[in-house]
């Protein structure tokens, strides 16, 4: 790959993870999919984000397929 492609690359996935900073918690169903694990006690609160993980892998795997080609 070109130094140059590399560098459209991650400067893409900068400006993705700029937007998810700013208006992840707007996106209404992103942290809230199935297979989400919340586990809620008095003094504790564990969160497993496993189905938001998932689709963001999905996401991020099918842009750089297409980068590739």
């Amino acid at each position: 790959m070109h130094p140059g492609k590399i560098l459209i690359l991650l400067g893409l996935l900068l400006i993705l993870a700029g937007v998810l900073f700013l208006y992840g918690g707007k996106i209404p169903f992103l942290g809230r999919l199935p297979g989400d694990i919340r586990i809620e006690r008095e003094n504790f609160t564990f969160y497993f984000p496993l189905g938001t993980c998932l689709l963001l892998s999905v996401l991020l795997s099918f842009i750089l397929w297409l980068f590739r080609r």
